[in-house]
């Protein structure tokens, strides 16, 4: 699930900076000290955007910066236990499959793809369904539930685990042949 926080921090200007407006060089900074890194409690950073920076800052002493403070908007993802998402298979092993998320990646065991058994094709480079041939190989789209969410190292790294072994979850085309057999209902 994408979040929109509101955050206040405090952003050092650097004395080679002044001059320049305030709230271009306090974006800067936050974006650097922001972006792409992942909070256990926020998530993962996507963007960061429209600082309002205190003009008036203070010093300390030492140091010839001026450090003001700022509120801010960051844009993050967090994976939500039972959240029904999409994503592109960016990875096939014999274990499952890798699917993109946007900014993270998303883990579908081999058992959790289809209600039949299904197995991993060597010479496709890609899953196939035992009994009805359907095939998943890399690039297709994909929808799932998450069904476990995991933080794990000094990092933070997100572990999300799904499922596709349910109606209306699956490839795409397996999703829309399912609706035409059902009559439409959704």
């Amino acid at each position: 699930m994408y979040r929109v926080y509101t955050v206040r921090d405090v952003v050092r200007i650097d004395p080679s900076d002044f001059g320049r407006p305030l709230d271009e060089v306090a974006l800067e900074v936050l974006k650097e000290r922001y972006e792409g890194k992942i909070d256990r409690n926020l998530g993962v950073i996507i963007m960061v955007y429209d600082p309002k920076v205190e003009p008036m800052g203070y010093l300390i002493l030492g140091d010839g910066a001026s450090y003001h403070r700022v509120e801010f908007k960051m844009l993050t993802y967090v994976p939500v236990l039972n959240e029904v998402v999409e994503g592109f298979v960016n990875d096939i092993r014999r274990i499952g499959l890798f699917v993109s998320l946007g900014p993270i990646d998303g883990f579908i065991h081999i058992s959790q793809i289809a209600e039949e058994e299904a197995q991993y094709d060597e010479a496709r480079r890609g899953i196939v369904c035992r009994q009805s041939k359907r095939f998943i190989g890399r690039g297709d789209l994909v929808r799932a539930r998450i069904t476990n969410v995991s933080t794990s190292g000094p990092a933070n790294i997100f572990r999300v685990s799904m499922t596709m072994r349910q109606p209306y979850l699956g490839k795409k085309e397996w999703i829309e042949s399912y609706i035409r057999r059902s009559g439409g209902a959704q």
